[in-house]
């Protein structure tokens, strides 16, 4: 497992330094828009075992998981950026098609997801995992809506700056455990719109201390990912058809978590008051349903890419014999 792992750090070449930069970017983007899970989306893109590993071994192979690591991170940058100044901003105006375009795209790359427990055995233990593992985003997402605190956090008293410590751990966790969205962990406590309002110049001058927030979650980020990357590396070691019955619920929970968190409540509550606003509605339907099947076609094309390569591998072996 560990020489497979290995040899998944390959050296780069153009198509696959911007598959790997796609993948950031799309990690980057699920800490912004409610309900989607970056570790969800590395699994789509073959590329989280790979990812794990690198994170958990960084500083025993530097060199080779540092530009492994490297596009991804770039691209993480400038899917927090699109998310924050582009995302947003729809999720004002379109909020329930934005949702619904997104939870299309991880729906339909569902399939990929589930194709680990191929000839997998059921179990009584295997079958709780799994029913678990749909249930936490589920329940992560609906405490999202009946224990945010909502309103403007001050970060300027020190108690909270340091909490911030832990909530970024726990930011840091949801980035290698699929399922869990980062958005929805920081709406449960509240501190998901605050942070989104503070990045502002205006914001920036008036209170700088802000800085020294953002310097305690990504210090607690960092913290998070590379305890759960070790972890979970270790564990799929162990018994990774086992973990993995609680990984795929992770990943279809996730599709219903991002129907029922604060964010798309708060439009449930607007429909139910002043009527349902029928463009967001179909416009949500419609995009739903074209990034379903964008993503189907996609996990195909991949099945395809992946049944050619194993079977070149066979006939390879087969003339060394």
């Amino acid at each position: 497992m560990q020489e497979d792992l290995q040899k998944a750090l390959i050296r780069y070449n153009k198509k696959t330094w911007c598959k790997s930069a796609l993948l950031g970017f799309f990690v980057g983007l699920a800490v912004i828009v409610p309900g989607i899970s970056g570790s969800t989306v590395a699994i789509i893109f073959k590329l989280y075992d790979a990812f794990l590993y690198a994170v958990s071994n960084l500083f025993k192979q530097f060199k080779r998981c540092f530009f492994f690591l490297l596009p991804i991170a770039l691209g993480i940058v400038l899917g927090l950026a699109a998310g924050f100044f582009t995302v947003q901003k729809a999720l004002e105006y379109i909020p329930f098609a934005v949702v619904g375009g997104f939870a299309g795209l991880m729906c339909g790359a569902f399939p990929a997801v589930k194709d680990e427990l191929k000839g997998a055995r059921l179990t009584k233990k295997r079958v709780v995992l799994f029913l678990t593992g749909v249930c936490v985003p589920v329940a992560v997402a609906l405490c999202s809506v009946f224990l945010s605190g909502g309103g403007n956090k001050d970060f300027s008293v020190w108690w909270r700056i340091a909490l911030c410590l832990p909530v970024g751990a726990a930011v840091g966790l949801t980035q290698v455990v699929p399922g869990l969205s980062a958005s929805a962990i920081l709406m449960a406590i509240g501190y998901f719109t605050p942070l989104v309002e503070s990045v502002h110049v205006t914001y920036w001058k008036e209170n700088p201390i802000i800085f020294l927030t953002y310097a305690a979650l990504g210090i607690g980020f960092l913290c998070g990912i590379f305890f759960a990357s070790g972890a979970l590396t270790k564990t799929f070691e162990k018994a990774r058809q086992t973990a993995y019955f609680l990984i795929v619920g992770l990943s279809l929970g996730s599709i219903a978590a991002m129907f029922c968190n604060v964010e798309i409540f708060a439009v449930y509550k607007q429909w139910a008051a002043t009527g349902i606003v029928w463009k967001d509605l179909w416009l949500g339907a419609a995009l739903f349903a074209i990034g379903a099947a964008v993503a189907y076609l996609l996990v195909r094309y991949q099945r395809k890419k992946d049944a050619e390569s194993a079977a070149n591998k066979a006939a390879e072996a087969a003339k060394q014999q």
